[in-house]
This record gives C-alpha cells, sequence and structure tokens, in this order.
C-alpha cells in the first residue's frame, strides 16, 4: 500500500512491545518509605519558601495531581494551587538505586530493554527468557514482581509498535494495563483526543483545533500533504502513527547525547524582544527534557538560520554542568549576540546541551559564598 505521496505504508505487526512506566516513581518511593505520606499532597521539591520561590517540580503523587500539580511546574506555582501539599526536596541517588532494581526486573524476561527514562522503558519480549508466547503475561508478571519486591506500582501497555505501547501505559494510570492488538488500533487512535496523542506537545494542540482536529479521526481525515505542509517531518509521521505505523525498534543500547529544540518561524523575527522570547521558550523545553531525564550537560550549541537560510552553529564548552532553565537561556544569548542582528531576519532558533551526564549531586556546582 502506497501514501498519498507515493511512499509505502507498511504495518509491521510482528513484534511484542511493554512499555512500562512507574506510577509517579518518586513519590511512590517516598509514600513506601514513610506511608504516612499517603494521606497528603505530595510535592517532591525544595519548598518555595526556602529557595525564595525558585525550583521546579520533579513530580508529585496523585492527590497533589487532584491540585493540578504536574512535574516541570514552579515549586512556587504548586505552592500556591496546594498550599497545605508536604514538598520533598527527594534523593536522587536513591531513586536511581530503585531504578535499577525495577531494571533487573526487567532483564529477568528480556534482553531487549530501552530505558527511556528513570521511570519507564520499553521492552521487546518477542523473543524472551520466558518462553511465553504472550506479551501480556509478562507485563501482568513485571506488575507482579515490582509490587511484591519493591512496593511500587506501575502502568503498563501493551501493543505491536512503541508508539502504541507508550499510548496503552498512559491510558489507564496508576496500575493500569491497556493492550492495543492489531486490528483494534486504528479504532483506538480514532477515538482518542488529539491531547493523548505522545508527541503532541502543548503549543501544538491549539493549531490541531484550528485545522478541526479533535480526535485521531480527525487527524486521519487529512491528507499526508497536508500534515507536511502545517507540521514538516512531525506531519509525515503522524501521518502514519494515527494509522498504527510506527516501525522505530526498541534500542537497548540506546545513549542520549544531546538534548535540544529548535523551531522554525513562519514570521522572520526582526527585534531583539522577539529573539529573547524565543529563547526563552527553547530554553524552558530544554530544561524540561534534562530534567525528565535526569541530564546534565557541558556544551551549549546555538543554531540560527537567518531569512536568507544562511545557517550558523555556534557553541561554547563550560567549566561546570548546567541544567537549570536560566543558566541556558543565559548562554544561548551570549551565543546569539556574538553571532547575528536580527534586524536582518531570523527564520530559525535552535538550542541544544551536548556533553551530557547522569545528573547526581556529585558533580552539581554549588555556591561557596551566600549572597
Amino acid at each position: 500500500m502506497l501514501s498519498q505521496l507515493g511512499f509505502p505504508l507498511r504495518k509491521d505487526t510482528s513484534r511484542k512491545i511493554i512499555h512500562i512506566d512507574m506510577d509517579a516513581f518518586f513519590a511512590s518511593i517516598e509514600e513506601r518509605d514513610q506511608p504516612e505520606l499517603k494521606n497528603f499532597p505530595l510535592v517532591i521539591a525544595r519548598h518555595p519558601k526556602d529557595t525564595g520561590g525558585r525550583g521546579v517540580v520533579t513530580t508529585a503523587n496523585y492527590k497533589a495531581r487532584e491540585f493540578g500539580i504536574h512535574s516541570a511546574m514552579s515549586a512556587q506555582k504548586a505552592y500556591e494551587l496546594c498550599p497545605k501539599a508536604i514538598f520533598k526536596a527527594g534523593n536522587l541517588t536513591y531513586y536511581k538505586e530503585v531504578s535499577a532494581q525495577v531494571r533487573a526486573i526487567f532483564d529477568r524476561y528480556t534482553d531487549v530493554v530501552e530505558q527511556a527514562s528513570i521511570d519507564e522503558a520499553y521492552l521487546d519480549v518477542t523473543e524472551n527468557k520466558i518462553n511465553a508466547k504472550s506479551a501480556i503475561k509478562i507485563a501482568k508478571l513485571i506488575q507482579r514482581d515490582i509490587y511484591q519486591e519493591l512496593h511500587l506500582t506501575c502502568s503498563a501497555g501493551v501493543s505491536y509498535n512503541k508508539f502504541l505501547a507508550k499510548l496503552g501505559s498512559d491510558f489507564q494510570k496508576p496500575r493500569g494495563m491497556t493492550v492495543i492488538l492489531p486490528e483494534k488500533a486504528e479504532a483506538f487512535l480514532q477515538a482518542l483526543p488529539i491531547e493523548k496523542f505522545h508527541g503532541i506537545g502543548k503549543k501544538t494542540v491549539p493549531k490541531m483545533h484550528e485545522l478541526g482536529v479533535f480526535t485521531g479521526k480527525d487527524l486521519a481525515a487529512l491528507s499526508e500533504w497536508q500534515l507536511i505542509n502545517e507540521f514538516g517531518k512531525m506531519g509525515y509521521s503522524l501521518y502514519r502513527k494515527v494509522r498504527g505505523i510506527h516501525d522505530d525498534p526498541v534500542n537497548p543500547a540506546r545513549i542520549r547525547k544531546s538534548m535540544g529544540r529548535e523551531h522554525t518561524y513562519g514570521k522572520l523575527l526582526f527585534t531583539e524582544d522577539e529573539v529573547v522570547t524565543e529563547l526563552r521558550q527553547l530554553a524552558k523545553k530544554v530544561a524540561e527534557s534534562m530534567l525528565k531525564y535526569q541530564k546534565q550537560g557541558q556544551i551549549v550549541v546555538l543554531k540560527v538560520r537567518d531569512g536568507d537560510y544562511n545557517t550558523i552553529t555556534k557553541r561554547k564548552t563550560l567549566k561546570d554542568y548546567l541544567q537549570k532553565e536560566e543558566d541556558i537561556y543565559f548562554y544561548a544569548k551570549e551565543l546569539f549576540d556574538e553571532t547575528i542582528d536580527p534586524v536582518i531576519g531570523i527564520r530559525l532558533l535552535g538550542i541544544t546541551i551536548t556533553g551530557l551526564e547522569e545528573l547526581t549531586y556529585e558533580n552539581l556546582p554549588l555556591p561557596l559564598f551566600k549572597k
């Protein structure tokens, strides 16, 4: 079968993929170790009263989420939403130890495990260590082992590709399992609200709504050319995903070497204020990704493309690691000021952080003196 642009459309349903997503991982560990916390909204972040209003929420338990608190939100905003919430700074080193215990459970069933972040992973169980024909059986065994041995819960998605498995684990949380069979995939996708599509961010949703896209069914009604014209490479991918096609393999050797975001502007940027606004947005998104994947880096890379399609890339290697939004923005703006004058028109901006390392307290820069 060919797509509307003449590219082959092939749905590979031969694989058996599980996506495991730990339920409110950091908060659940704290609740396990201190059961009395289960009765209160719990936010994993330093209390904003102790930081002068700075700081970001790493995660929150489900009671806190009822107040609208979520990861990557500012701790100050979380406090405003729920002043009675308990704030805990957390212990990343300890959480990583628990994550390794979860990973050891995965390894009992398959060696094909892609650790997507500290609290989620993809498993290819097409061939597995217990010779089970059912991926559903393995997912249930993993949920059982995690609960019985670690006293934690997780949600699972089971399907024939990573995209659908990820959607499945998000569909029923906490402690849920959603199985998306090949013959049911397109019906599942067509009924799904567009906000639930993995990879469609908050800034893309309003554009989807402007196009009359509110569900997967609406998305499937758009032509391949329309999607590519509106969303570029993402449109090409969405045309396939909404039809249940996604062939990326589970990659056990996956190592993130960089994290970045870039944006192409239909209307060129001509003023410094416009550039500052966009750099801040890009820095915020990069910082959120680095927080999610518990990474920090030493090299800031700025990419600029002007109105004549000239592309300039500049980088700065730092002595210390960075992860915070304000630091990323500071160095990106510094590189921009050395690069180009916005009056000629900016078509594209991008910020990437490379030289990544795991975020550990041992290599966090600490101030020597109080200001």
